[in-house]
């Protein structure tokens, strides 16, 4: 075990430096905490019984999204509705619904939540707080409204919650794409969790870069 992955495990130091980070982009004005959006990734785990103790991970989980299966962990963040810059990260089995990590996603001073469809029930499972909770509709909904004009509104309100919630995609982005991080790298998901959170952290200060050059 590297020197640095087991000072993150041994006193919990990833979410501490996602909140330093955190920190650090709302004194720079780049964390601006109206509003919140949640989603959640499928990081990959190898899935093969071909390891050393002829065993999948035990704390990994398969689910199955749209007709395909994945196994592995997912990462659920908490973004910055304006920003998209990641301020909570939590991580669980892949098989854990999306739903039920809403309140440890929250920080409990934004008035909006955005979820998706798969979030349906969130106002239910954290304390408002004058929150309002923006879910969106299934697609079958909207095509099952049979008035045209309010078809039509709902069509378009629906498309502007899908706008807010877009920039939840660009972290999950660096993460993936530019990071390459798209399958866990050890075993056990605590592990795994500290890296990324830590990574999101990183993830931060990637996409805020530029405004951070420019303040200095």
């Amino acid at each position: 075990m590297s020197p640095t992955r087991r000072l993150l495990e041994t006193h919990d130091l990833a979410p501490k430096v996602l909140a330093a980070v955190s920190a650090h982009l709302t004194q720079q004005g780049l964390l601006l905490r109206s509003g919140t959006i949640v989603d959640a990734t499928i990081i990959h785990a190898p899935s093969s019984t071909k390891s050393r103790d002829h065993a999948r991970d035990a704390e990994m989980h398969q689910t199955k999204k749209g007709n395909q299966w994945y196994f592995g962990m997912k990462a659920h963040i908490g973004v910055d509705e304006v920003t998209g810059q990641v301020h909570h990260v939590t991580s669980t089995a892949a098989n854990v619904a999306d739903v039920t990590e809403v309140p440890n996603l929250l920080h409990g001073k934004e008035r909006h939540v955005f979820c998706d469809a798969g979030y349906a029930g969130a106002q239910k499972r954290a304390p408002k707080c004058g929150r309002t909770f923006w879910i969106a509709s299934k697609r079958s909904v909207v095509k099952a409204i049979e008035d045209p004009k309010l078809r039509e509104i709902t069509a378009q309100l629906e498309h502007a919650k899908a706008s807010i919630r877009a920039a939840v995609e660009h972290p999950f982005r660096v993460l993936k794409r530019q990071f390459g991080y798209v399958k866990v790298r050890y075993k056990g998901l605590a592990k795994n969790a500290a890296q990324v959170t830590t990574l999101f952290a990183l993830v931060n200060l990637s996409m805020a870069r530029r405004a951070l050059l420019q303040a200095m």
